[in-house]
């Protein structure tokens, strides 16, 4: 399921082009040096997916507590579902829920923070320029944190997130740029994929978690279970 990863965050990118895209363009990076800009721009893009990675391992740590307690198969299907209902729910509706209140605190101490490094220029500060917005509040990493969780493993878990960060920044550099003299009107038509993409992912975790025997798609249930003893076919 990781490559399934890298596509989320590739597509995933069209949204971050809207919600990150006005904070990529405020990282102060000199202008008038194209090789500086590049490192400048790359270090912040490593500090967004190192956050993406950081949240992964909690979250493979907790999919890997159900694979011990024998839940790994339910675990896939309960995610692929709530995937699939992320996609079909108006996103109206799910804004009248704030999911991140428990934890408002903390969110609101990552945004200072943000607003504190944009007035550095240093390569420290474009790291956690990127660090903190990776932290912040995103429905696309939501999602891609429900299939890290699934992965049932933390090195997976962290590797699933990884991918998903790598996946999301050759488009987003490339948009950030095009999107400078070009109407937003492409960006819109472009988020209708989104939800399709997400239903899809959900419908392969669905499967996972059913334990089809179909070769990297439905794995035989056989190997979703941890097992007393060997199984020789």
């Amino acid at each position: 399921m990781l490559y399934s990863a890298l596509i989320f965050g590739f597509i995933s990118s069209l949204h971050c082009v809207g919600m990150c895209g006005p904070i990529a363009l405020m990282i102060p990076v000199d202008k008038d040096n194209v090789v500086k800009k590049w490192l400048q721009i790359s270090t912040y893009q490593i500090g967004r997916v190192t956050a993406y990675t950081s949240l992964g391992v909690i979250f493979g740590f907790l999919g890997a507590g159900f694979f011990i307690a024998g839940f790994q198969q339910q675990l896939s299907i309960i995610v692929g579902v709530l995937m699939i209902l992320i996609a079909i729910i108006p996103e109206k509706k799910l804004a009248q829920y704030n999911f991140s209140k428990p934890i408002y605190k903390i969110v609101s101490e990552v945004k200072t923070q943000l607003g504190l490094q944009f007035k550095k220029k240093s390569y420290k500060s474009l790291f956690l320029i990127g660090l903190f917005n990776g932290y912040l509040p995103c429905g696309m990493v939501y999602v891609a944190l429900f299939g890290a969780m699934a992965m049932n493993n933390v090195l997976l878990g962290s590797l699933y997130m990884t991918l998903f960060g790598l996946g999301t920044i050759p488009l987003m550099m490339v948009l950030v740029n095009f999107l400078k003299t070009t109407q937003f009107s492409y960006y819109s038509k472009f988020q209708k994929i989104i939800p399709i993409l997400i239903v899809g992912i959900g419908i392969l975790f669905v499967l996972r978690g059913f334990g089809l025997d179909i070769p990297y798609i439905s794995p035989s249930i056989l190997h979703l279970h941890i097992q007393s003893e060997v199984n020789c076919h």
